[in-house]
């Protein structure tokens, strides 16, 4: 047997992705619209009225008021300051914030949020378990790594900025507190937009955090809120998959909107996930399949715009 007349078998090709030019979807009109910002670079001179106040990102020159960073400019009456478009966090009065516990302290834990200094969360600025209202005693200072420890991710709103510009958070309310299964998503902080409410359960089956620190936490809905722990039991069962996929496939669409610079918002997902859903989870994130996502959500969000 084998012998001169054996075959050998044909080795394996690999898998190759081939890209073939496609035709682009004209987008609405692209004229300067009303809600697109002023855009400057340093240097660039905002205004030559001497009736402005100089706000941060800004200084005088020869009477005019010029650009020391790269943003956008925004306008409080006569005051005028440039926002920078990459920027570390930070922080203001009532931002919801995801951080990440750094560091168990003496009566606080130092988070890490994505700001030039680790914030602070003092035991006092927090729901005891089961949302008991009472002094904290020596107990709960010792018990402190049993409510968070290090590595915890958790939800809070920013309580004070001290004057050096770190933040004091809290979590006294139960939609704040520890944070259990799900996928943390870190974008610039100048990519989330600023809404009334920052925690959205999506029609698709998973809920969002878009913390204003660039944090963003998708995790499954839970079937019913959890009112008595006080935001510190997490569960631990099993995700299903579909749910996992719907994370996953959420999870893709935020990087393809933060790739093509689109601001992130309950819409702006919900859009860029209905029109991934063609798609394989993983085509996703192929520059060609984000930038068509993409492109169909702007001309969504347009449309809606009216």
């Amino acid at each position: 047997m084998g012998g001169a007349g054996a075959v050998l078998p044909a080795p394996k090709m690999a898998a190759v992705a081939m890209r073939l030019p496609v035709i682009r979807k004209a987008v609405g009109p692209s004229g300067r619209r009303s809600g697109e910002k002023h855009l400057v670079v340093p240097g660039d001179t905002i205004t030559t009225d001497t009736g402005y106040m100089r706000g941060h990102g800004t200084y005088v020159d020869e009477e005019k008021l010029v650009a020391s960073v790269a943003g956008a400019v925004e306008r409080v009456n006569k005051l005028v300051c440039v926002t920078p478009l990459k920027t570390r966090y930070n922080g203001e009065v009532g931002d919801i914030v995801v951080g990440r516990i750094t560091e168990v302290q003496q009566k606080r834990w130092k988070v890490e949020t994505n700001s030039r200094l680790d914030s602070v969360l003092l035991l006092s600025s927090m729901n005891l378990p089961g949302g008991e209202l009472r002094r904290r005693s020596a107990e709960d200072e010792l018990a402190m790594r049993d409510y968070l420890q290090e590595g915890d991710l958790i939800s809070a709103e920013v309580q004070s900025v001290f004057s050096d510009g770190a933040v004091s958070l809290h979590t006294r309310s139960l939609k704040y507190g520890k944070l259990g299964q799900g996928v943390l998503v870190q974008v610039s902080p100048s990519l989330v937009k600023r809404q009334k409410t920052h925690f959205h359960d999506l029609p698709c089956g998973a809920s969002v955090i878009l913390g204003n620190n660039g944090f963003i936490w998708i995790y499954p809905t839970p079937e019913q809120k959890d009112e008595e722990a006080g935001g510190f039991t997490t569960n631990l069962e099993p995700v299903p998959l579909s749910d996992r996929e719907v994370i996953s496939r959420l999870r893709n669409c935020i990087v393809a909107l933060v790739t093509q610079k689109l601001m992130l918002f309950d819409t702006s997902i919900l859009y860029c996930y209905e029109a991934s859903l063609p798609h394989q989870i993983k085509d996703i994130l192929k520059p060609e399949v984000m930038e068509e996502i993409v492109l169909e959500t702007r001309q969504k969000l347009l449309d809606l715009e009216g």
